[in-house]
């Protein structure tokens, strides 16, 4: 099937975020499959890295000899800003050398970086295969979305494909999680570089079957200066915010960059008017599906990430759960996100993406908000139940901003689009840093600045977190029923 067999007729088109004719049959060809699984497994190794080597720092600190807390904090941020940095230029560079080349060039990259890093002997040769790392996940990201966006047809099929990935990036985070503790305690850390190059070699093998697919070729140059401010821009602003809950807001290390970050990126804007063949159009960035789209992906994301750190701090803080213990703890987030990938796509295909992904933030919201009643003792059973349902919230809101985000874009564009709707999981930074000042300030006006924090006053912050966490996804939901709804319909 090429991209221009599975476009669907002249006329034909549906407008954005309508259900799909319910006798289209969703059900997927042997090639479909292999496409698929292909760009899941991908997914899947990429949602991987950042949860199972989160778990195994303290080890690999003291096992490679790290200097100091903030130190090992690089061998996460050194994957994290070549990631969310250079996705723009990957996202144009797909259009201008192929998406399918892009992505086995970025599947083949992650694989012999991982395997570097299982082999470093010191903390500079680790962090610098982590960058090679995140630059490698910067290609695989928006080749992959183009590449599941322009094979499945808008749709049950494209639904349903968007689904089993959202299910699966989830899934990769919570197993990341899990596997991470099980991993360092019973063997090294070096086997988690292990088990993502063993993904990698998998996807690669994958990727090199794909079937062929046509591509517009539209795109001729790359746009240089555009390139070079949206990448440091991009860098500066979540160097910034990724370190500013560590140094202070007010400091020059974090608001310098966020600062500098912010103007580099307007002044992106305004090159991107000029050049003929900019970084991203800006009638792309005008249409109000990937604009409010995207929105609702940087709330989805940011507050799930957040609250996902106040979890663990719940977990070992107050409960006083191993890390282990902690990551078991996750499954029932890992089921829902599972459970909600399933379902996802049958409800794209009846009900417009809007409409789904209204519910799926109204669904993690609530979960969200009703962790205010995590107690201090015998937490378990509603642990389980809040985050399951902030989990099952959340994939429903991943995947239905994708689908409203890639709805009626053109073949020339869905490389652009398609880097652009990975964009929020990568400036999720933000909640995370966000959530923690709050939890931070409310248990320091609770503990009323004694030397030794008790559980209680600690409680009091998470909960703080987590209700304001709540209310923001549920004012997005509210902003997505009506103003994206409105956008959309007009």
């Amino acid at each position: 099937m090429t991209l221009t067999e599975s476009s669907p007729p002249a006329g034909a088109a549906r407008a954005v975020g309508a259900p799909a004719p319910a006798a289209v049959d969703s059900r997927l060809s042997g090639r479909e499959w292999l496409v698929l699984l292909t760009l899941c497994c991908a997914t899947f190794m990429c949602g991987l890295d950042f949860s199972i080597v989160t778990v195994a720092l303290p080890e690999i600190g003291r096992n490679l000899g790290f200097s100091s807390v903030g130190t090992l904090q690089w061998v996460a941020t050194a994957s994290l800003l070549p990631s969310a940095s250079l996705l723009p230029v990957f996202a144009r560079v797909s259009d201008l050398i192929g998406r399918k080349r892009l992505f086995t060039l970025g599947v083949a990259l992650f694989t012999v970086f991982s395997l570097g890093a299982a082999l470093a002997g010191n903390p500079g040769v680790l962090i610098a295969f982590r960058v090679g790392q995140g630059a490698a996940a910067a290609m695989i990201a928006p080749a992959a979305i183009a590449l599941m966006t322009g094979f499945f047809a808008e749709g049950p099929k494209r639904a349903r494909a968007l689904g089993l990935n959202g299910a699966v990036m989830s899934l990769g985070f919570v197993l990341g999680a899990l596997g991470g503790g099980v991993i360092t305690s019973g063997f090294s850390w070096r086997w988690t570089m292990v088990v993502l190059c063993l993904m990698g070699a998998l996807a690669v093998v994958g990727a090199l079957a794909l079937p062929a697919m046509q591509e517009s070729g539209a795109a001729k140059r790359m746009d240089v200066p555009g390139a070079l401010l949206a990448t440091v821009g991009l860098f500066g602003l979540v160097y910034g915010i990724s370190t500013g809950g560590d140094q202070g807001w007010t400091s020059p290390g974090a608001l310098g960059p966020i600062i500098g970050g912010v103007v580099l990126l307007v002044a992106f804007l305004f090159v991107e008017r000029r050049h003929p063949e900019p970084l991203i159009p800006l009638g792309v960035l005008g249409r109000p599906t990937v604009k409010w789209a995207g929105l609702f992906g940087v709330i989805t994301f940011g507050m799930c990430a957040g609250t996902t750190v106040l979890l663990s701090l719940y977990m070992q803080d107050v409960l006083g759960y191993s890390s282990l213990q902690s990551g078991l703890s996750y499954l029932g987030e890992g089921a829902a996100a599972v459970i909600g990938g399933l379902l996802v796509g049958r409800l794209l295909a009846r009900l417009s993406g809007v409409v789904v992904l209204s519910a799926g933030l109204l669904i993690q919201g609530l979960g969200t908000l009703f962790m205010f009643t995590l107690p201090e003792h015998a937490g378990l059973p509603a642990l389980l139940v809040t985050s399951s349902v902030m989990g099952l919230g959340h994939v429903l809101s991943v995947v239905s901003f994708i689908s409203v985000m890639t709805s009626g874009v053109t073949e020339a564009d869905q490389g652009v689009v398609g880097g652009l709707s990975q964009l929020p999981q990568y400036i999720a930074a933000i909640g995370v840093a966000g959530l923690s000042a709050i939890a931070a300030a409310r248990t320091k006006a609770l503990s009323g600045g004694a030397s030794v924090v008790s559980h209680a006053a600690t409680l009091g912050g998470l909960h703080a977190g987590m209700v304001t966490a709540g209310a923001v996804v549920l004012v997005g939901a509210l902003l997505a029923a009506v103003a994206l709804r409105r956008r959309t319909a007009a």
